[in-house]
């Protein structure tokens, strides 16, 4: 990975955000997604992929000063919008109807690439089909014949944001593990992810190796278990 030009994730303390339904399990999407919210500096530019991390625009406090960016050409984009808050001229990169927020900009969709391939941005929250070990990223096709590939702006995130959050569950349907020692699907980045959320725990990609920040229901032993790769607890 290339630790060169990224600055370490914040090291906040992670929150109790678990509701009845799952204190004592996975998390649920709200759930990761408002954990990802609060490890997001005051004052960051951030942009929110399509998918499960679009809901981190929700749990972000009123006083947290971070600007939102989507491709589409916005800056300072608010929560969805709901109800009578709709404006189908107004929507993120995903085409869900947002808000703006005071002082909100709008440019031109290459203005928008520009930013996020010239290093403007603090963070990027990304889903993902698998991450490696090695913080590789794959999020844009399964390689499956009947898949549709969708790249999106995903790799000019992927490398122009200087840290990347992923967001997404940590096993498939059918229980196979996303994070894994190597990625068997076609790459979005290389060495470009620093953390993944998941609903079973919180991770580091480090040089070191694959550090667990929280665990959600699941024990570290387990999970490695699962995961079949080596885990790290925090301090070594």
């Amino acid at each position: 990975m290339n630790t060169d030009r990224r600055p370490a994730p914040q090291e906040t303390p992670v929150p109790d955000v678990r509701g009845p339904r799952d204190a004592a399990g996975p998390l649920g999407q709200g759930a990761v997604a408002a954990l990802v919210a609060r490890d997001i500096p005051h004052g960051a530019f951030v942009n929110l992929g399509i998918g499960r991390p679009t809901s981190v625009a929700d749990h972000l406090a009123a006083d947290s000063g971070v600007v939102l960016h989507t491709e589409n050409g916005m800056l300072n984009m608010g929560p969805a919008a709901r109800g009578d808050a709709v404006d189908p001229d107004l929507t993120n990169a995903g085409k869900v109807p947002v808000t703006e927020l005071p002082g909100a900009a709008y440019f031109h969709h290459a203005d928008s690439f520009a930013m996020m391939r010239g290093g403007h941005l603090d963070i990027c929250v990304l889903g993902a089909f698998q991450v490696s070990a090695a913080g590789d990223l794959a999020n844009w096709h399964t390689g499956a014949p009947d898949a549709i590939p969708a790249v999106g702006g995903a790799m000019d995130l992927a490398i122009g944001a200087k840290q990347v959050f992923v967001m997404m569950t940590l096993f498939t349907r059918s229980g196979a593990p996303k994070l894994v020692p190597r990625c068997t699907y076609p790459l979005t980045g290389q060495g470009c992810a620093d953390r993944v959320y998941t609903d079973h725990a919180v991770f580091d990609i480090t040089p070191e190796g694959v550090v667990v920040r929280e665990t959600f229901g699941t024990g570290i032993d387990e999970l490695a278990g699962r995961l079949d790769l080596p885990l790290l607890s925090p301090g070594g």
